[in-house]
C-alpha cells in the first residue's frame, strides 16, 4: 500500500487544498435574522487542508501543504502561522493580485453554525500542471490528503499522481455541494470522512440515524473506499473498513465552536493509520481530537497532542 523504503511514519503527508482566513461571529444571544446581533467577531487561520496539515504537525508527523493564498497581508499571516505550527509551506503559491481565501461563519450562542460563506476561488491556481511539476512530492509521500475545494481537474491529477507512485489517498468532502466532486474518484480513496449531509451527497442515501449512517459507510466501502467514516456530531461517528464496521459514541464535552472539529478528526485518524494503530483505536483518537477542538475558539486546538488525545479517552 505504501511505497518501498522508509515506513509511512517517517514520510511526510502531502495535504492539498484550501488555506485562508476564518472569520467567525459569535452571537451573544438568540440570533435575529435580518438584524444586527451583538456578539464577538474573531479571526483565525483556517481552510480544510491547512487545518488538517496543522493538526498532523501538532501530532508530530511531518507534513507538506500545497495551497494558494494571495500576495497580501492575510496570505502572509496565514503562511506565518502555518509555518510556525510546523507545516512545510514551501509549495504554497502566493498569487499576485490574488485574494486570500476566507471562510465567514455566524454561530449562535451554543456555538452551532447558523450560516457560512466560503470564498476559495483562489484555489483555481492549483492546476493539474502545478501538481504535475511537483510530482516528486507525491513520490515520497506517506499519504496524499485532498479537500474538495480543489477543481475536479486538480483532484483527478492528484489521484493519478498518487496512483502512479502507489500512495494512498484520503479526502475530506468539505461541504455537501463540493462533495459531489469526489464521486468520480471514490474507488481510488483509502479514506473518506463525510459528515451526514456530505454522506448523503456522496451516496444519494438518507443519513439521519446511526443505522442509516452505517449503511452509507458500508455502501461507500462497497464502491471501493478502503475506510469510510461518517461523522454525526453529538451521535459520534460510524465507520466501515472491509469486513469491520461500528459506531463510536461522542465524548461529552463543553462546546465552544464546531469549526475545525471534523478536520481534527480526519488528521488524527490519518496519523493513527500511518503509525500502525488499529482502525477502532484510530477512530476513537479521531473522536478525541474533535472533542478537544470543540472546546477551543481556535480552528485548530493549540493543546492538541497525542498525549492529550489518549487523556480524553480515559476521562
Amino acid at each position: 500500500m505504501w511505497p518501498a523504503g522508509e515506513g509511512p511514519e517517517e514520510r511526510p503527508v502531502l495535504v492539498i487544498g484550501a488555506a485562508g482566513l476564518d472569520l467567525k461571529g459569535y452571537a451573544a444571544g438568540a440570533i435575529r435574522l435580518g438584524a444586527t446581533n451583538p456578539g464577538q467577531v474573531r479571526r483565525s487561520v483556517g481552510g480544510v487542508a491547512r487545518n488538517i496539515a496543522e493538526n498532523l504537525a501538532r501530532l508530530g508527523h511531518p507534513v507538506i501543504l500545497i495551497s494558494a493564498v494571495g500576495d497580501d497581508e492575510a496570505g502572509r499571516w496565514v503562511l506565518e502561522r502555518t509555518r510556525g505550527a510546523g507545516v512545510d509551506v514551501a509549495h504554497v503559491t502566493m498569487v499576485p493580485e490574488g485574494r486570500t481565501g476566507v471562510y465567514l461563519a455566524v454561530l449562535d450562542e451554543q456555538g452551532n453554525l447558523v450560516v457560512a460563506v466560503d470564498d476559495m476561488g483562489i484555489l483555481e491556481a492549483i492546476t493539474p500542471r502545478y501538481l504535475q511539476t511537483r510530482r516528486a512530492l507525491f513520490e515520497r509521500a506517506a499519504m496524499v490528503v485532498l479537500d474538495a475545494n480543489l477543481s475536479p481537474a486538480a483532484l483527478r491529477m492528484a489521484v493519478r499522481l498518487a496512483r502512479r507512485f502507489n500512495v494512498p489517498v484520503a479526502a475530506d468532502p468539505t461541504s455537501p455541494t463540493l462533495a459531489m466532486r469526489l464521486r468520480p474518484i471514490l474507488p481510488e480513496l483509502h479514506l473518506v470522512t463525510p459528515n451526514t449531509a456530505e454522506a448523503e451527497a456522496l451516496t444519494g442515501l438518507p443519513v439521519s440515524s446511526v443505522d442509516e449512517a452505517l449503511f452509507a459507510a458500508r455502501y461507500l466501502a462497497a464502491l471501493g473506499v478502503k475506510i469510510a467514516i461518517v461523522t454525526m456530531a453529538e451521535l459520534g461517528l460510524v465507520y466501515a473498513a472491509g469486513d469491520l464496521s461500528g459506531h463510536i459514541p461522542a465524548l461529552r464535552t463543553e462546546i465552544v465552536d464546531f469549526t475545525g472539529a471534523g478536520d481534527a478528526l480526519t488528521a488524527a485518524v490519518i496519523f493513527a493509520l500511518l503509525h500502525n494503530i488499529p482502525i477502532e483505536e484510530a477512530v476513537r483518537l479521531g473522536v478525541a481530537a474533535a472533542t478537544l477542538t470543540l472546546r477551543s475558539r481556535e480552528t485548530v486546538s493549540p493543546d492538541l497532542s497525542l498525549e492529550r488525545l489518549y487523556e480524553q479517552l480515559v476521562i
